[in-house]
């Protein structure tokens, strides 16, 4: 008896499916404001060098005292960000108050030559204008001019995180269970959290920023597994594209939080707060039957069987359920080098990597420098996270009509090709530029939506967390990469948009060597895998009906030997 028919006969889309499906995705709502909190807690705000300190201005008025002191940038009309004047230049003063600069600078190298006037770093601290944020971590541990690549640095270590956590929980949870694993995740998620928020240096704030990466990792994974693992293959396209949009309203939801909570600090721990109380009623989750009983817990498999199919009002059905029958499924390993035994699962795991690196690379490249779209920061929150939302409905009605192959390589294609036509417009046309990035995003968040469930479908249950966990590890890499491309402009403004335009337009090629998984059974083995590319070649090669008798014979005696 296949694990299916023994969730149809419990009920697999009854009263218990709903309410484990709506509780799992609740914590996911809160990992959008996780994995972009970068983009406020570390907002960079204007700034400029403090006045001398050994000198008494207490009679001049603050402008005053800045164009005295500070040297003003020609190319953007504004004071200097990381050098002043030696000595204040009392003649720059008129009597009318007004400036005339004596600094320009020089475009090709981002630097100030001085003209008639000795220029010095900014040795008594930055005054900061914070007009977004009434506090960021920028601004608190002056993480500007030379430290600036510290603001990627912590994005890179809270990847870095995550990446770590998809190696560890997901070969965990395919050994101790997916609900073990997400208690700990939850958990360490509300704890890593709060100490990020309450953290004294910037070097302890990037401690625990990994370790809510780690936490956020498993969270993903387990939630994704149980919720897969419980609901049947029809409904599985519908469920897995409503929890991707519980993941773009989480983006929504911290532009709101952000633009009320405008201190760093505060903000961090009102993202981090509500994992205490998805920690609290995890415990009510079941384990996965279907991992219980690959993993020989036929016992426990049967009595989580049985109360579902009491929560769905078939208790009789699931009285009917005994070992005998769950002892129906076979066992074997579960190894991470499984993922690369057949022919089959290496070119799965090769070709998912690919995609999962590539589409988080060009996601995170564009999604954690809102600033530089000159628009207001929890605007463009706001519309990054809003064309997901059309995004998933087109790819969900894709993978639904075309399939999931199709549907993934258009989203990266589409996604690549938006990102590079964004290079040739000119920077003074910043409407144009943010409208080609919002919809490169909306493509991204589609392959992201898409990629979720396709990884889901095609690896089997037995190594399910590992493939899972496997491929996040690659989405990390990507992740942890895209901060450090940025960098890149500084040298070569247009070489980071080529980067990650050129990334999934490789990464769709490759797409297209996937098996395709519309409307076919979750695999529970690897030879479940094989046995589907097995069969699919042979219909492909227009076979007679004798071989496909022989293919049906010989796929039965193989479960009976085994």
């Amino acid at each position: 008896m296949a694990f299916g028919d023994l969730l149809e006969q419990v009920g697999s889309t009854g009263r218990f499916q709903v309410l484990h499906v709506t509780l799992l995705c609740m914590p996911i709502l809160m990992m959008a404001s996780h994995n972009l909190l970068q983009n406020f807690v570390a907002s960079v705000p204007p700034h400029h060098c403090s006045v001398h300190r050994n000198l008494s201005l207490s009679s001049l008025s603050p402008e005053q005292v800045l164009l005295l002191t500070v040297p003003q940038d020609i190319k953007n009309s504004r004071p200097a960000r990381c050098l002043r004047y030696a000595a204040p230049q009392w003649q720059l003063l008129s009597e009318n108050g007004t400036y005339s600069p004596k600094v320009k600078r020089d475009s090709s190298n981002d630097t100030e030559d001085l003209l008639d006037a000795e220029l010095q770093g900014c040795k008594d601290g930055w005054e900061y204008s914070m007009t977004e944020m009434s506090s960021t971590i920028i601004s608190e541990w002056d993480l500007v001019c030379d430290l600036r690549s510290f603001k990627q640095m912590g994005q890179t270590i809270y990847m870095g995180g995550v990446l770590v956590g998809a190696v560890i929980f997901g070969g965990l949870s395919d050994r101790f269970g997916r609900r073990f694993l997400l208690l700990i995740s939850n958990l360490l998620m509300a704890v890593g959290g709060t100490c990020a928020a309450f953290s004294t240096s910037f070097s302890v704030f990037c401690l625990f920023r990994f370790i809510t990466g780690m936490a956020l990792s498993g969270l993903g994974l387990n939630s994704f597994s149980l919720i897969v693992e419980w609901i049947p293959t029809r409904v599985r396209t519908v469920v897995g594209t409503g929890t991707g949009y519980c993941y773009t309203m989480g983006q929504l939801i911290l532009a709101v939080v952000a633009y009320f909570i405008r201190d760093w600090r505060w903000l961090t721990l009102a993202v981090s707060v509500p994992f205490y109380i998805t920690f609290l009623y995890s415990w009510w989750f079941l384990e996965s039957a279907r991992w219980l009983v690959l993993n020989r817990k036929s016992e426990q498999a049967v009595k989580n069987l049985k109360t579902v199919a009491r929560i769905n009002g078939r208790r009789e059905e699931g009285d009917r359920i005994n070992l005998e029958v769950s002892d129906s499924f076979y066992f074997v390993a579960n190894l991470l080098l499984d993922l690369l035994r057949t022919p089959t699962m290496r070119n799965i795991t090769i070709c998912l990597s690919a995609v999962w690196f590539s589409t988080s690379f060009a996601y995170y490249g564009l999604s954690m420098d809102l600033q530089k779209f000159g628009v207001d920061i929890y605007l463009i929150q706001v519309i990054f996270g809003a064309v997901d939302i059309p995004a998933k409905v087109v790819v969900t009605v894709s993978m639904s009509i075309f399939g999931r192959r199709p549907s993934q390589c258009a989203a990266l294609i589409l996604s690549g090709v938006t990102i590079l036509i964004n290079i040739l417009v000119p920077n003074e046309m910043q409407t144009v530029r943010t409208t080609l990035a919002v919809l490169g995003k909306g493509c991204l968040a589609a392959s992201f939506n898409c990629c979720y469930l396709y990884s889901g479908e095609l690896y089997p249950t037995i190594i399910r967390q590992n493939g899972m966990g496997w491929v996040s590890m690659m989405a990390r890499v990507g992740a942890m990469v895209a901060p450090m491309v940025l960098l890149l402009g500084e040298a070569v403004p247009w070489l980071p948009g080529f980067i990650y335009g050129v990334a999934p337009i490789l990464s769709g090629v490759v797409a297209i060597y996937l098996p395709e998984t519309l409307g076919a059974p979750l695999p529970d083995t690897i030879q479940d895998v094989d046995e589907r590319s097995c069969k699919k070649t042979i219909l492909n090669a227009s076979p007679k009906k004798e071989e496909l008798d022989m293919l049906d014979t010989h796929n039965t005696l193989f479960k009976e030997a085994a």
